[in-house]
């Protein structure tokens, strides 16, 4: 195997962890909201925090009447693009 292909079989790799982790963070957010995760928690408000800083494009992209509909849709929405985009990547780089 040559550098250039194990540099591309590497930076896919790393491409690949980071957008599974960022796809994490997400659905951990979702899975604490759904079952009244204590906000007064620093891990839970750190996780919020991250997952809406993440998700910032996507949080409040759909209208639904309620609340929790919102969240897995706007913060799950984020996350498969996330895992999409990132494999996809992936992908391009180690068919290099």
């Amino acid at each position: 195997m040559t550098t250039l292909a194990r540099n591309t079989a590497a930076a896919a790799r790393i491409v690949v962890v980071v957008a599974d982790v960022v796809a994490i963070v997400i659905g951990l957010w979702i899975l604490m909201y759904l079952l009244e995760a204590n906000r007064a928690n620093d891990l839970v408000e750190f996780v919020r925090g991250a997952a809406r800083w993440l998700a910032g494009w996507s949080h409040d992209l759909f209208t639904f009447d309620k609340e929790w509909a919102r969240v897995v849709t706007g913060y799950g929405l984020a996350a498969v693009v996330y895992l999409f985009i990132g494999h996809a990547v992936a992908g391009a780089l180690r068919r290099r």
